[in-house]
């Protein structure tokens, strides 16, 4: 049995370095809102742009207005412009640009989406509902109302209950079950557009589709008029052929032209008459409901309706897309090393976990360290017989305080052993001989080993509190 191993008195134990065990205080990314927006809306450049889920027919759009429009140019301006004028290809451009324009704002604009009511909101509007139901309902059961009643330029306009959104929706907006989404002013969900439009993005959405007209009979013309000039050179079959696209074009204009100048010419007299698409297709005003029956959003007059709707300012956005969400709790950071840290403050963050045994332990007062029967940090070390336990060690740290003997100076047996800290320490395998199984599983403080008969459990437990101070 080899010879016990001798261990003296703690002089001094700090741990005030970067050591792996230090649980660096990571930066934590905060979540942006439209990362957990709970509409159905896709989000894009970092929630700059948002769009409808379902936007396949937005492509196709975007798809025949750009190959149209860059036939056009390719096949037919550079002849028009030569042959008649070069004012031709620069009114096209124009053209082209503005719809392409207001085709994007249109489509990558907040519509107008109303923000859904938070649980304390929703709680409260529930009780309201709850109160109003239990003081008219004279004591039997009933379904508590869903319904409010608003006048509005002498007019009686019903607030219906979204039981998706939590609110009343205001006058005008509407639940639209694709964006899941409650919509001011709401108009239409169009998927040409891939999104609703509302009030927000009503304005972009009528000048889209009214240059689009204008766009599409001028490419019409101008290609029949360039097939009709090259037809009485050399024949409308050889025109054909040295124009082939000029066909495909005539095609694409001729039956997309009047889809085009009917939904422009509808949507002129919805603003000349301050309507949306949702009021005209209910009949919300119309006088077959009642004699009495009218809208009260019109203000009478063509021209005011139409610079109300056009002309007038646009309101902000109701939802903050990219703001960020900060946690009600920090949550604990796992080091590089696996230990797991606690707390929140800026001491806890720096404190390497215990042994789970003691972690729950108070803190020592000063007076507990001297009372007898306890194990003091200049008490005499004693010996230990190779392969027993050795005491659980403490691995806090202290920040702003070290624990220095000043009872009794180091002993000269002391001088052969050098106690590690954590910068010292090495990675396993550690500085003991491979006899010496005394390493922690971390690097931790290696400790030499002591009897059995002094390191008694409530021993060990004092000297980790007074070290975990």
């Amino acid at each position: 049995m080899p010879p016990p191993m001798k261990q003296c008195e703690y002089s001094q134990i700090t741990t005030q370095s970067s050591s792996p065990m230090e649980s660096p205080k990571k930066k934590k990314i905060p979540w942006r809102k439209w990362e957990v927006f709970p509409g159905r809306n896709k989000f894009y450049c970092d929630g700059r742009i948002i769009m409808a889920r379902q936007t396949g027919v937005f492509y196709l759009t975007l798809v025949l207005i750009v190959v149209t429009s860059g036939l056009f140019f390719a096949f037919d301006c550079p002849y028009l412009a030569v042959n008649i004028t070069p004012v031709i290809p620069a009114v096209a451009g124009v053209l082209f640009f503005f719809v392409m324009g207001t085709l994007l704002r249109t489509s990558f604009s907040d519509p107008g989406v109303l923000p859904r009511a938070t649980q304390d909101e929703a709680a409260d509007l529930e009780r309201q509902i709850d109160t109003a139901n239990g003081s008219s309902s004279g004591g039997g059961y009933r379904t508590p109302p869903r319904t409010k009643e608003v006048i509005i330029n002498g007019q009686t306009v019903k607030l219906k209950y979204c039981f998706t959104c939590k609110i009343f929706r205001p006058p005008r907006a509407s639940h639209c079950s694709l964006c899941d989404n409650c919509v001011e002013r709401f108009d239409h969900h169009c998927p040409w557009v891939g999104n609703c439009v509302g009030k927000r993005n009503y304005r972009f959405f009528y000048m889209f589709i009214l240059s689009l007209s204008f766009l599409t009979v001028f490419i019409f013309a101008f290609v029949i008029t360039h097939v009709i000039l090259r037809s009485q050179k050399t024949g409308f079959l050889t025109a054909l052929k040295d124009s082939p696209a000029s066909a495909l074009e005539a095609v694409v204009c001729f039956f997309s032209v009047w889809s085009i100048l009917g939904l422009s010419g509808f949507h002129t007299y919805l603003i000349s008459s301050n309507q949306t698409t949702n009021e005209d297709i209910k009949g919300s005003w119309s006088n077959k409901r009642s004699k009495d029956n009218y809208n009260p959003y019109s203000y009478g007059n063509i021209f005011t309706n139409c610079c109300a709707a056009l002309c007038g300012p646009l309101p902000p956005s109701l939802i903050d897309r990219r703001g960020t969400i900060q946690p009600d709790t920090p949550q604990p950071v796992a080091p590089p090393n696996g230990i797991t840290t606690y707390g929140a403050t800026q001491s806890q963050s720096n404190m390497a976990a215990a042994t789970p045994l003691l972690q729950n332990e108070s803190s020592p007062t000063n007076e507990e360290s001297h009372l007898p029967g306890k194990m003091t940090i200049s008490s005499q070390c004693a010996t230990l017989a190779l392969g027993q336990p050795t005491p659980p060690p403490s691995t806090s740290n202290l920040a702003t305080e070290t624990i220095i003997t000043d009872t009794m100076p180091l002993k000269k047996e002391c001088e052969a052993h050098h106690f590690l800290t954590p910068e010292e320490a090495p990675s396993p395998p550690g500085m003991l001989t491979p006899v010496t199984p005394l390493t922690h599983s971390h690097t931790m403080h290696v400790l030499n080993a002591v009897t059995q008969d002094s390191m008694h459990e409530d021993s060990v437990r004092g000297l980790v509190k007074l070290s975990s101070v």
